[in-house]
């Protein structure tokens, strides 16, 4: 009688398993190595062949369904296709971009795609760099508007930015009245500045979702590739620009580097007055979806970091990004 498997929620698939079971269903030789290269929101491999080297991408079994899965990945190939510089999945020998791994803990869903060319920027991004990561994110949303999927991937609704976040967010807060109250008058507020935002062509479509300094390489001459299209989705093109200046302010990128992507956007994509008077309370939602992200992490990862601390750390944070100043620096 074959002893019960303990139950996991989380497991680190084995390197020498996928060259051996999973790398050999792809047309790209035989792979000489795959070593495990970051835990994200998915866990990346670096897998290399004596020619070239790839991204191999395995999904969290909580974090993404095949639906999911398969909406991000017929996004990007639809982008390649269109001459976007993405970095794109590979197709299995059976036409496949998406694999099934039965892990421990259920079904995970992985995928090949190229590796970026270069780097990403060094000491992060110069203004240069910024306008022209602005205005592939612009090409993005125009080359997008014809994209349509035959998968369900869901969308950066108000319901599902704020509204799911709170419902993540809020028993962390439990003890910390004062900040309960705090972070659900903020919501209501976002929710009624944001009410009236189209959500029709060309203001509503897909987004990245994730756009940043260190999802994108610049290679020497200065070309440029995007990927991490994790957090994809039908949303409000300018969320795009929100979640760029959130992840600005909270690492402390320049102001003149932030207003370098915004201004290489415009110079494709001419956003409307309402657009731009969004900006405010759509980066605090970036904020306020960013931390319950992090937070459904760090209850499987790393539960240690849920101190007073970082929830302090994440109330200024939003504090900040309420100011009249929220800008200035």
């Amino acid at each position: 009688m074959t002893a019960d498997v303990f139950p996991v929620i989380y497991s680190t698939l084995a390197s020498n398993a996928i060259i051996s079971k999973v790398l050999q269903q792809y047309k790209i030789g035989i792979a000489s190595s795959c070593q495990f290269w970051h835990r994200g929101l998915s866990d990346v491999y670096l897998v290399a062949t004596p020619t070239e080297q790839y991204i191999f991408r395995v999904a969290h079994h909580h974090w993404r369904s095949k639906s999911d899965v398969e909406f991000e990945l017929e996004l990007l190939n639809f982008l390649q296709q269109r001459h976007l510089p993405v970095a794109y999945p590979l197709k299995t020998k059976n036409g496949q971009l998406a694999i099934e791994i039965d892990a421990p803990e259920g079904k995970r869903y992985a995928a090949l795609f190229i590796k970026a060319p270069g780097t990403v920027a060094l000491g992060d991004l110069n203004p240069k760099q910024s306008c022209l990561l602005g205005k592939t994110v612009a090409k993005l949303h125009q080359a997008a508007e014809n994209f349509c999927s035959s998968y369900c991937r869901q969308p950066l609704t108000l319901e599902y930015l704020l509204d799911d976040s709170w419902e993540i967010i809020a028993p962390f807060l439990k003890h910390r009245t004062s900040d309960w109250n705090y972070l659900l008058e903020a919501i209501a507020q976002i929710k009624h500045q944001l009410q009236d935002l189209p959500k029709e062509p060309p203001f509503w479509g897909i987004c990245w979702g994730d756009p940043h300094s260190g999802n994108a390489h610049f290679t020497a001459t200065g070309e440029i590739t995007l990927f991490d299209f994790d957090q994809c989705g039908y949303g409000w093109r300018v969320f795009d620009i929100a979640k760029f200046f959130q992840v600005s302010l909270s690492t402390g990128i320049s102001k003149y580097v932030r207003e370098a992507f915004l201004a290489g956007y415009q110079a494709i994509c001419k956003l409307s007055e309402q657009e731009l008077n969004s900006l405010q309370a759509l980066t605090q939602t970036a904020h306020i979806w960013t931390w319950a992200i992090s937070l459904n992490a760090a209850l499987i990862h790393n539960y240690s970091r849920l101190d007073d601390s970082y929830l302090q750390k994440r109330l200024e944070q939003l504090k900040c990004l309420k100011s009249p100043d929220w800008q200035l620096f």
